[in-house]
């Protein structure tokens, strides 16, 4: 396999790239930061473009204008607030073959895949838009004698979010509606491998009739994060990315005043009961381990089969279905996995393989055997592993590619207790046709998005997304009406109207 090296693509091709810059204050520019991180086409393995590093300064102006917005927005009427997001939605399914040509390019995955992930941001959108009806707020009329209670949310200011790489619309969209609708300013912060969704999107919301600076985009590195972290006129923060990262991003926010919410890594296992339909089985597998080439927080990396005869007929029947997968470049209508994001994450992946070799377990489909590995792209092959047990680094660290583990357990007792001891507890799920054995996996995991006979558990738009464990930080999931609260302060006021006769008062009031 040809390892790549992308920190040093020539300087003078480089320059001649098109520069993927910021959106500030209702105008796109290159920024003052001198930095510069090429954007790659995955399939062809060559930068495209390359993304202007945000500095400091280029944060400050983003916050600026969104702290300068902030008034007028928040004061916008909620449903008038919706009518622009109403039409933004619009706007991004008008647009979405192009979104999802966008996201291939410099992500990587099926163009399929990527339609896909635009969808599931717009569910958000239109979840977004009916928010007005979770800022109606309570009303009492009479808490005591000729006086009223009413309680509300109002927006908390000037908010951002940081975005990861795998997907640069859904996560997005994940964020912003939800913090607009609530009369939030947004600062978006996405990664420097595929900037360019976040530009789009900006530019479809400005054609909507979103004021300048409400919605803002800074490009940029760890620079620029920290720069978010610290500045004192951003009250939240919305991060998703791996687990570090987010315990970095929560304590130095929180440290610094802010609200935060912090999604990291996961280890998401499917445990397989004897009496689960192997068909259905072994294609939510193969779609749950393999899209999108493993590069997804929601991704099955584990497969816990529940005695050794499930478990050797879902080897011997992984190893059928990897013989045929179909890999190659998103573009193509017959692939059904594409390559890595970047050269060097895909070294980092295929060097996962070598470590489960050391480590004692067997790599019954080695993806660095693919055809495609030694060509331009950063291809890697599906892998499969067997003998993989807990405590080995393939099964307990998040890989983030296109490799499955099958971790043997002899009881459905073992088998959860595999799940439950793992540090992370993102999504869990259970393949069976016993609806007792169902709702005890229910349950007694410990994840916060589970899944019965449903390999990807992603929940709907006005549900929440969010794990337990170390795979969140923070105590709010992210949208949905947990989205609303984080994105809003509870007030409550006691009124008692003018022309009523107060006598003076030098005790606790009781309001009788």
């Amino acid at each position: 396999m040809t390892t790549v090296d992308e920190t040093a693509p020539e300087s003078a091709f480089l320059d001649s790239l098109p520069v993927v810059g910021h959106f500030i204050g209702g105008r796109e520019d290159e920024g003052t930061g001198t930095g510069r991180a090429a954007v790659y086409d995955p399939a062809r393995g060559v930068p495209t473009a390359h993304a202007a590093l945000g500095s400091a300064d280029d944060v400050n102006r983003a916050v600026a204008a969104a702290h300068d917005a902030a008034p007028g927005w928040s004061a916008t009427p909620a449903h008038v607030r919706a009518r622009v997001l109403f039409r933004f939605r619009q706007l991004v399914e008008d647009a979405a073959e192009d979104l999802a040509r966008i996201i291939t390019s410099e992500h990587g995955k099926t163009h399929a895949d990527a339609l896909g992930e635009v969808t599931r941001g717009l569910e958000v959108v239109e979840f977004a838009c009916g928010v007005p009806q979770l800022l109606k707020g309570d009303h009492s009329e009479a808490v005591g004698r000729r006086i009223e209670a009413v309680s509300f949310r109002q927006p908390l200011g000037v908010v951002a979010g940081i975005s990861p790489f795998n997907f640069p619309a859904m996560v997005p969209m994940w964020m912003f509606p939800v913090a607009l609708a609530c009369g939030n300013t947004f600062v978006m912060k996405p990664s420097e491998r595929d900037p360019s969704l976040s530009l789009e999107l900006a530019r479809l919301l400005q054609k909507a009739g979103l004021p300048d600076g409400v919605f803002n985009v800074v490009n940029g590195d760890k620079q620029a994060v920290d720069a978010l972290l610290e500045h004192p006129d951003v009250d939240a923060i919305s991060f998703v990315g791996s687990t570090p990262v987010a315990e970095y991003v929560y304590r130095t926010g929180t440290a610094n005043g802010k609200r935060v919410q912090a999604l990291g890594g996961a280890k998401n296992h499917m445990v397989v009961m004897p009496d689960a339909d192997v068909d259905t089985v072994i294609s939510s597998l193969m779609g749950a381990a393999y899209g999108s080439a493993g590069e997804r927080c929601m991704a099955i990396s584990v497969v816990v089969p529940v005695g050794q005869k499930t478990a050797d007929m879902l080897r011997s029947r992984l190893v059928a279905e990897l013989e045929t997968l179909k890999v190659g470049e998103g573009n193509d209508p017959e692939v059904e996995m594409g390559p890595l994001v970047t050269g060097a994450h895909r070294d980092k992946v295929a060097s996962y393989l070598e470590v489960a070799s050391e480590e004692g377990a067997e790599v019954v489909v080695d993806g660095r055997e693919h055809a495609l590995v030694d060509g331009d792209g950063f291809f890697l092959g599906g892998s499969l592993l067997d003998g993989v047990r807990p405590g080995m680094r393939v099964h307990d660290e998040e890989i983030f590619g296109p490799v499955l583990s099958i971790v043997r357990a002899d009881t459905f007792d073992d088998a959860l207790a595999v799940v439950n001891e793992h540090e992370f507890g993102n999504g869990a799920t259970i393949f069976t046709s016993d609806g007792g054995t169902a709702q005890a996996f229910l349950m007694g995991v410990q994840a916060g998005m589970v899944g019965v006979n449903v390999p990807i558990p992603v929940p709907m738009a006005f549900h929440s997304f969010g794990g337990w464990k170390r795979s969140l930080f923070g105590d709010h999931h992210i949208h949905g009406e947990e989205g609303v609260r984080f994105y809003t302060k509870y007030k409550t006021a006691t009124v008692r109207w003018p022309g009523v006769d107060v006598s003076k008062q030098f005790v606790m009031p009781t309001n009788v």
